[in-house]
C-alpha cells in the first residue's frame, strides 16, 4: 500500500545463524505479542533454536502457542513442525522470582536466606519502579549465557515503557551509587563506633528518614542493603554487560506498529530513540493494514449507487427490498474499506517519508484475531513474504 519502502525481509534476519536476539517493540494494542510470537514459531520451523521472552503480562502469547499459562521457565510448544532440527520455547517474565533467582546465585545460602525473609527486600523485588526494566535485562541475560537457544525473542511491554530496560544500567548505577544507599550503608561499615562519629547532619536525616518511612522500614533497610552490598557490583555488571550485548550486531530491533496516528508517533519515537542509543533497527512491521480491490467502482460511485438503491428499497409489493438493502449495504463497506485504506496509506507514507532508510513489512489485517499455531503460521509467511 505504500510507494516503494524499503522491503523487511524478516526471513534473511531469522536465517542468519548471526543474529541471536530480536526485539520487538511498539505501543499497546498494534498486534506486538502475536508477532513476537509469530516470529518465534517461523524461526523454529526453519531450524533455528528459539525462545520467546514476553513481558508483557497479557496471556495472548501463551494462548497462541496453545499453553495454559507462562512463568519464568521457559516451556515447549507443541505443535511446531520441527523436521528443520528447531524447537520453540515460551515464557514470561516473573519480576520478583527472577529477582530471587539473582539472590539464590550470588550469595551463599544463609545470607541469601536473610534477603529473602527482608521485608524490605520483598517489597523492593514485587513493585520499585524500574525493577522490572531491570529484571528483563537480567533474564535476557540468563538466556543469553545458557547457550541453550541461538535465538531469543523478547516481546516488551506496551507504550513507551517498552525501551525503559535500555536505561536499566544507568538507572541502576544511579541508585546504587545515591545518597540514600550510602547513607544505609553508613552504620555496618562503620562499626559499633559510628554512633560517636555521626555528624549532626547525618543524625537530622537518619531523624527524617524514621519519621518518613518509620523506625522498623528504616531498620529493614539497612538490613537489606549490609546483606546485599556485596553484590551490588555483579548486578552493574550485568547490567551493562546485557546493555552491550543490544548493541551488537547480533541483535534486531523490530518496532511493530498499526497504521494509526497514534500507533505512528509511538513508532517515530521508537526509531529515534533507538537511533540515539545507537542500537541495530531491523525494521518496522506495519500490522493490520486494510486492502481493498476498488476495481472500475470508487468509493464516491459506491455510496452514490447505495443511495439510489435506498431510494428503491420499498417498492409497492415488491419483494426485492431486502435485495436492495443488502447490495445497498454491501457498497457503503466497499466504499469504506477503499476510504480506509486510503486514510492509512497517507498515515503509512508520513512515516516512511519521515524514516526512508527504515525497511518495513507489511501484514494484512486477518479476518479473526490470531489464536492458535496456524494463525502465528500465517503471520510469519506474510513476514517471509510467502503467500499463505
Amino acid at each position: 500500500m505504500m510507494t516503494n519502502p524499503v522491503q523487511l525481509d524478516m526471513d534473511r534476519i531469522i536465517d542468519d545463524r548471526r543474529t541471536r536476539i530480536i526485539v520487538c517493540c511498539g505501543s499497546g494494542g498494534v498486534g506486538k505479542t502475536t508477532a513476537a510470537a509469530a516470529i518465534g514459531l517461523r524461526a523454529a520451523e526453519r531450524g533455528r533454536q528459539a525462545c520467546v521472552l514476553t513481558v508483557d503480562p497479557a496471556r495472548r502469547l501463551a494462548q497462541s502457542m496453545g499453553l495454559t499459562s507462562l512463568d519464568n521457565t521457559p516451556r515447549q510448544v507443541d505443535g511446531v513442525d520441527t523436521s528443520g532440527g528447531g524447537s520453540l520455547y515460551a515464557m514470561m517474565l516473573d519480576m520478583k522470582r527472577t529477582f530471587d533467582e539473582i539472590v539464590e546465585a550470588h550469595a551463599d545460602p544463609d545470607r541469601a536466606a536473610q534477603i529473602l525473609a527482608n521485608p524490605f527486600y520483598q517489597s523492593l523485588s514485587s513493585s520499585f519502579a524500574g525493577t522490572q526494566e531491570y529484571m528483563a535485562m537480567e533474564k535476557l541475560g540468563q538466556l543469553r549465557h545458557a547457550e541453550e537457544w541461538d535465538l531469543i525473542v523478547v516481546d516488551t511491554p506496551p507504550s513507551r515503557s517498552a525501551l525503559d530496560f535500555l536505561d536499566a544500567p544507568q538507572r541502576l548505577s544511579r541508585f546504587l551509587d545515591g545518597k540514600l544507599i550510602r547513607l544505609l550503608t553508613v552504620p555496618a561499615k562503620a562499626g559499633m563506633s559510628y554512633m560517636r562519629v555521626l555528624n549532626a547532619g547525618f543524625a537530622v536525616t537518619t531523624s527524617v528518614l524514621t519519621k518518613i518511612l518509620g523506625a522498623q522500614v528504616l531498620k529493614d533497610a539497612q538490613t537489606f542493603v549490609t546483606a546485599f552490598d556485596t553484590m551490588f557490583g555483579g548486578f552493574r555488571e550485568r547490567a551493562e554487560w546485557t546493555y552491550r550485548l543490544l548493541q551488537a550486531p547480533g541483535t534486531a530491533f523490530l518496532v511493530v506498529a498499526a497504521p494509526e496516528p497514534d500507533a505512528l508517533r509511538e513508532a517515530s519515537y521508537f526509531v529515534e530513540r533507538l537511533d540515539t542509543e545507537r542500537m541495530p533497527l531491523a525494521g518496522l512491521i506495519l500490522n493490520r493494514v486494510h486492502t481493498s480491490a476498488a476495481g472500475r467502482l470508487s468509493a464516491a460511485r459506491g455510496l452514490a449507487a447505495a443511495e439510489t438503491l435506498d431510494m428503491q428499497d420499498r417498492p409497492n409489493g415488491s419483494d426485492t427490498g431486502p435485495r436492495y438493502t443488502i447490495a445497498a449495504a454491501a457498497l457503503r463497506n466497499h466504499a469504506e474499506r477503499i476510504n480506509l485504506s486510503k486514510r492509512e496509506r497517507r498515515l503509512a507514507e508520513h512515516f516512511t517519508s519521515a524514516h526512508p532508510a527504515i525497511p518495513v513489512a507489511e501484514v494484512v489485517a486477518q479476518p479473526e484475531d490470531i489464536h492458535d499455531l496456524d494463525g502465528l503460521r500465517t503471520i510469519g509467511m506474510i513476514l517471509g513474504r510467502e503467500a499463505p
